[in-house]
């Protein structure tokens, strides 16, 4: 036998490799993620046989009020899911009844939620969740999921994995299982075998089309709809107006939103390893979110960050300098989006005062966003509510959902990757585009917003008809079957929109 040179002799091993070793080994015998999926799916199982033997149910007869869970990602300040759960609430209440219907709303941080979703139910959503999926959904009659990434696992495959797992509880009582508005995009593979066994008897709305592909391809009864947040009413544009007079604006320049995330750093995922390591030697703790939830970390994704960052405020530097009647300042639709929207403004020339959702509530938010002339934004709602205000918008995206939206109205050119190799470059150009043809956007954005409106109205239709589905005897209200009767009432700035570009 050849001796071992001691080239090719194998290296001790350290204290420290060897305890990172552990960690690695706890990790790839326990998958968290489909372990979660796993629970679930059991508690699933039994929920259905408890419904076949008539045990503890919750049943909706004529004469009662229809009790409604909806499950999605409110309670942390996420502008954009709180404005689209709020509208999705007005427009339930007005196709159903509202004195016939009672919602609850699963909230992550009932104080964060607090003053949100009036006459609505709050009941605290924990963050290990499938217990109280079991004991919750039996106690209502349907189950609607309201986020918009609902089925995808590029944020958190523990988020789809709640909020289907609401879905199949309710189906697996024969009860109203509904995701309204839903997204679907990339799934690992345990994801979308979860979704296809469990969801397969609920009905899913979308708000495009290639969602629906992703969807039909498991299996899953869908229909077309739109985002929920066309129909937000936020405050005045004083109230706004006010907040950024409070905060350097003069009133008169034209002002630029940035509106910046970290994109690299989901998807958030349970990591067991990490959970120990943290509370044993205090590893890890910048890349925590909560509970046993980790943000992706690596040192990649912090190149592409400050890749991301650098080229945005490079390509403002450049703007600026060419365009001093215009005021930069920056906004995160989210409570995680400020440390984005802080490292940001550090590197661009002079600064840029900071508007974050922690600080102001949905309705000052998008008051303040439709205050501005132009935006750049990698936050979805952003766009989506600054749009009836008819801001000039482009976006940087990380997933499809932006690109969807870009697509659908018609400006494709409006819109980067997080990770384009020129992005400030690249972005230089859309802000000039967006600086000089406002008015001829302004336009486009209006004709993009009716054909929104029409969808959302047809998704209040595609509704009741399945909860007449699944309950034949409720008192379905006499609504003319068009898609504007099935619309909550619109505010005057939307109003005029539909009346201009109708």
């Amino acid at each position: 036998m050849a001796a071992i040179t001691p080239q090719t002799a194998p290296k001790p091993r350290s204290r420290k490799r060897k305890r990172k070793g552990i960690f690695d080994r706890l990790k790839d015998t326990v998958d968290p993620d489909r372990a979660l999926q796993k629970v679930v799916g059991g508690l699933i199982e039994t929920t259905s046989v408890r419904h076949a033997l008539d045990i503890n149910q919750e049943k909706w007869e004529p004469g009662k009020s229809l009790k409604l869970l909806l499950a999605g990602y409110v309670g942390t300040r996420n502008t954009g899911a709180d404005v689209r759960v709020e509208e999705m609430i007005r427009q339930f209440r007005h196709v159903i009844g509202d004195d016939i219907v009672q919602l609850t709303i699963c909230t992550s941080d009932a104080k964060l939620s607090a003053g949100y979703f009036r006459t609505v139910d709050q009941i605290l959503m924990p963050q290990l969740f499938p217990r109280f999926l079991f004991e919750e959904c039996p106690k209502h009659h349907g189950v609607i999921s309201c986020e918009g990434s609902m089925f995808k696992s590029k944020f958190a495959s523990a988020l789809t994995c709640f909020m289907a797992g609401a879905l199949g509880m309710a189906a697996a009582e024969n009860k109203l299982s509904v995701g309204y508005g839903a997204e679907a995009g990339h799934m690992s593979p345990s994801l979308r075998r979860f979704v296809r066994k469990y969801c397969k008897r609920s009905l899913v709305i979308c708000r495009n089309e290639p969602s629906r592909g992703v969807l039909g391809d498991l299996g899953i009864r869908t229909t077309s709809g739109a985002d929920t947040a066309w129909t937000f009413d936020p405050g005045s544009l004083e109230v706004g107006h006010k907040i950024l007079r409070d905060h350097g604006w003069d009133g008169k320049k034209k002002i630029l939103v940035m509106c910046p995330i970290n994109p690299f750093w989901w998807p958030v995922a349970p990591d067991l390893a990490k959970t120990v390591a943290m509370k044993l030697g205090g590893q890890f703790k910048h890349e925590h979110y909560k509970s046993v939830y980790f943000h992706h970390s690596s040192d990649e994704a912090d190149r592409k960050y400050d890749h991301y960052i650098q080229g945005m405020a490079d390509a403002v530097n450049a703007f600026k300098s060419r365009h001093p009647d215009v005021m930069v300042i920056c906004g995160g639709s989210e409570q995680l989006d400020r440390h984005s929207c802080a490292a940001l403004a550090e590197r661009i020339d002079g600064g840029a005062p900071l508007f974050i959702s922690d600080t102001y509530d949905m309705y000052e938010f998008v008051s303040i966003l439709r205050n501005c002339s132009m935006m750049v934004s990698s936050r979805f709602h952003a766009i989506v509510t600054s749009m009836p205000g008819l801001v000039a918008s482009a976006g940087v995206t990380m997933d499809e959902r932006i690109r969807n939206l870009m697509n659908d109205r018609k400006t494709p050119d409006l819109f980067l990757e997080v990770d384009d190799p020129d992005l400030g470059g690249r972005l230089e150009v859309i802000l000039e585009r967006l600086y000089r043809d406002r008015e001829a956007l302004k336009h486009t954005i209006g004709q993009a917003i009716p054909r929104q409106l029409e969808l959302m109205g047809n998704m209040g239709i595609h509704f009741m008809d399945e909860l007449c589905r699944i309950y034949p005897e409720f008192p379905r209200k006499d609504l003319p079957r068009t898609w504007q009767a099935h619309l909550p009432p619109l505010p005057k700035v939307v109003s005029d929109i539909l009346e201009r570009h109708g």
